[in-house]
């Protein structure tokens, strides 16, 4: 059987200067920047979601340094999305009944929000990809990039998009149309976190090697419409401790929008322990905090959606170059977690990386190594807001929450006056997948039924998300050996893919008094829990058909 989305069947190539995998942020900034160095570059930005947009989810809180750079003036303009400017920022810490303010003249100053806007990240993108619209970028929505090409010295030169039509067997149906071949001087990769063309190319080139492993959690997210006497347009909210016990890192947040909307989100770090957990229930006990649980009388919710964060930090970025292209923005790991923000550096990461590739393009070269990026992006902007943040999560990893966030303020702290750390710079030494137990080591968690009013059960959320696919396309999510996930997810970790998922995607059913594994692909919201998580990597995310999956408006 052919392998879903690269059947070797005749194909229309395409060629240009530079291919762009993702329009998040950063793959909209590179391209935006080489355009604005070169108009005369053909840049083509290749979009699996149906839109621009459809697949962007974040909290978000946007700090404007890297837009500023990218476009100087935007302000002046009346089209932009920055329209909530942080008002008031609180960090509160959870118990069970309590909460209790953290006065932010004890936070360091990478944690403070005030400059900041609160914003819908799908909405920045929408804005980014008009203005690169507007200075000659081609943007292709609804094609998946699934497939690298590589040139006679094993350089990549391009990349393939899915094949359309394929049924759910992997062989071409009646509307069967093959993927085109793009070919560029550069490609870079701008997929987000735990992007399967990143995967791709860190384990051929190794870029992983000597660097710590990549850590990530997952962030669930909602948006409601509220009551207008309970909005206060800019108050950020951001909350430690329960429901998560101090073993398990994470926490939540709410940040209050334009015209009566909120976000509410929470964040579980996937380095937990327990098989039991689920994050998506996690994320319903956190609204019912009596802190919280106010502000939903006479709310509607109007939104779902959830999507890996990576939170490893500096030691855990890989090398960003390869021979012929480079990684950008959260599919090169650069989020920085004590402020949960990225979209800065991953414009930062594209404008740096565009400047790159058009010198090395005027100097007549294709296809070879950006050496001069790997140093580059870590002595400017990136590199100095993630430096000294880099010791907050492994030291979160290892002493837990209450502890582990005293140590990496003291830190940050520390840095913030004397420019080194006393820990160095500590290592993550396992992965998030190794780092999940057996069942047996752990009781199982009740957790309470949804009343359908403030809390909710996954099939209701996932109808927020807008899903689309195609009746008869392939599944997406690849089962490397079935005998595995009965010897090993289920005998010995209580089957965690039906927790974990935020989704509801797997699932063990009783068949004739055996368990299958069923899987409900077409409940996907592209969030890769389940290929970082799986304890015996045995589950592998690879693009759906171009167009498949959520549909966000404003998340």
């Amino acid at each position: 059987m052919p392998k879903y989305g690269i059947c070797d069947h005749a194909r229309e190539s395409m060629v240009c200067d530079v291919v762009i995998v993702g329009a998040g942020p950063a793959g909209l900034s590179a391209a935006i920047r080489l355009k604005q160095m070169n108009p005369s570059l053909c840049v083509v930005v290749l979009e699996k979601a149906a839109e621009v947009g459809a697949h962007i989810l974040s909290g978000a809180i946007v700090d404007p340094v890297g837009i500023d750079v990218l476009l100087p003036g935007w302000q002046e303009e009346g089209d932009h999305p920055f329209k909530t400017l942080v008002e008031k920022d609180h960090l509160i810490f959870l118990t069970a009944k309590s909460s209790f303010c953290i006065s932010n003249f004890l936070l360091p100053k990478r944690m403070c929000n005030s400059g900041n806007f609160v914003v819908s990240l799908g909405q920045v993108c929408r804005w980014l990809a008009d203005k690169a619209e507007k200075l000659g970028v081609e943007i292709y929505s609804g094609y998946s990039a699934v497939k690298f090409l590589y040139n006679d010295i094993g350089a990549v030169n391009g990349v393939i998009t899915s094949d359309m039509g394929l049924g759910k067997d992997g062989f071409p149906g009646s509307n069967y149309s093959p993927g085109i071949a793009i070919l560029g001087k550069y490609v870079l990769i701008g997929e987000g976190a735990r992007g399967s063309l990143a995967k791709t190319v860190i384990a051929r080139y190794s870029l992983d090697k000597g660097r710590s492993y990549q850590k990530y959690g997952i962030g669930l997210k909602e948006i409601w419409e509220i009551d207008p006497y309970n909005h206060q347009s800019g108050l950020v909210q951001h909350f430690l401790g329960w429901p998560l016990d101090d073993s398990t890192g994470g926490g939540g947040f709410l940040y209050h929008l334009e015209d009566g909307k909120i976000a509410i989100g929470f964040v579980v770090h996937l380095d937990y322990k327990n098989p039991y957990l689920s994050p998506f229930e996690e994320f319903q006990r956190f609204k019912t905090h009596p802190a919280l649980s106010k502000i939903f009388l006479n709310a509607k919710r109007v939104s779902y959606g959830a999507r890996a964060i990576s939170e490893g930090g500096m030691q855990s970025v890989p090398k960003l170059v390869f021979p012929g292209g480079a990684l950008i923005g959260c599919a090169a790991g650069l989020l920085n977690l004590p402020s949960l923000k990225g979209s800065h550096n991953a414009i930062f990461s594209g404008i740096i990386t565009a400047e790159h590739v058009d010198a090395a393009i005027m100097e007549g070269r294709f296809n070879d190594d950006l050496v001069e990026l790997d140093e580059a992006w870590r002595l400017g902007p990136i590199g100095v807001d993630l430096f000294p943040v880099r010791n907050v999560k492994p030291l979160w990893a290892k002493y837990g929450t209450k502890l582990g966030i005293f140590l990496g303020g003291f830190d940050m702290w520390w840095q913030q006056f004397f420019s080194f750390s006393l820990f160095g710079t500590i290592a993550h030494t396992e992965s998030d997948a190794s780092a999940l137990e057996p069942a047996v080591m752990h009781n199982p968690i009740e957790y309470p039924p949804p009343d359908n009013v403030l809390t909710f059960d996954r099939i209701s959320s996932i109808d927020l998300s807008n899903l689309r696919y195609r009746e008869q396309e392939p599944c997406h999510l690849q089962v490397k050996d079935e005998n595995l996930l009965r010897i090993s997810e289920l005998a010995i970790y209580e089957g965690p893919s039906t927790r974990y998922c935020p989704a509801a995607v797997y699932e063990w059913t009783d068949n004739n008094k055996t368990q299958e594994y069923v899987i409900n692909a077409k409940n996907c919201i592209h969030c890769k829990t389940c290929d970082i998580k799986d304890p015996d990597q045995n589950i592998d995310w690879i693009p759906p058909e171009g167009g498949s999956g959520p549909l966000y408006y404003d998340m």
